[in-house]
């Protein structure tokens, strides 16, 4: 049998995912990273991107909006601000964010921080990219 990585993706109000996986692979700080069995540890902190995994060869994604990722032994912990399974995007609700703040963006209004705006687009456009990799 070939061996296996524990990927656990926790945001602070639940598990997304738990599951036995060949292969992870995230959008870190310093760039992108892969972890296989047998990686040494690590602990890395994450950006608002992919993060993607393979199981039984299979390629999935999830949205991972920051946080750290740990990898102790076999075991891979996400511990992410948010997260979402790609299966598991509202594609309208994602939409009407970046509508949002696209338009946040567009007037810049005096009131509006123009940084979470632009960090509100990114993490909108990455959840529709997310959606439609599936």
């Amino acid at each position: 049998m070939d061996k296996t990585l524990q990927l656990d993706i926790v945001t602070p109000d639940r598990i997304v995912l738990s599951e036995q996986v060949d292969y992870v692979s995230a959008h870190g700080a310093e760039g992108d990273f892969g972890i296989l069995p047998g990686h040494v540890p690590l602990l890395a902190v994450l950006s608002t991107g992919i993060l993607s995994y393979t199981v039984k060869g299979n390629r999935k994604n999830a949205f991972v909006s920051g946080g750290f990722a740990e990898v102790h032994g076999d075991r891979v912990t996400i511990l992410a601000e948010s997260s979402e399974l790609a299966d598991n995007i509202d594609l309208a609700r994602a939409r009407e964010a970046l509508s949002r703040a696209e338009k946040r963006l567009e007037h810049q209004e005096e009131n509006v921080n123009m940084e979470r705006a632009k960090a509100s687009l990114h993490r909108a456009v990455m959840r529709i990219n997310i959606y439609n990799s599936r």
